[in-house]
């Protein structure tokens, strides 16, 4: 079991940034978030199996979102528990 946090940088915020990843996830088994920042990032929490993970972040760098990621920060995370489906928040 593998969780992160990412956080981007660039123009994300306004462009469907969210709802590209939340489409994007579909196709992995991968429970997580996403979510908008005050500051003009985004942050994207992701768990599964490690490969999944992988998969899944791999896919975000190469999407139609890679234009406007000028950054991208990860951080290991405990297991989330009670971590289910894959979120948008604010």
């Amino acid at each position: 079991m593998k969780a992160l946090k990412v956080f981007y940088e660039g123009r994300v915020q306004g462009v469907g940034f969210r709802w590209t990843v939340k489409n994007l996830a579909r196709g992995f088994d991968v429970a997580g978030l996403v979510q908008n920042l005050p500051d003009g990032r985004v942050e994207l929490v992701a768990q599964g199996d490690s490969e999944e993970v992988d998969a899944f972040l791999e896919a975000v760098r190469t999407s139609d979102l890679a234009g406007h990621i000028t950054m991208e920060n990860t951080e290991p995370l405990p297991r989330q528990a009670g971590l289910r489906g894959f979120q948008i928040l604010s």
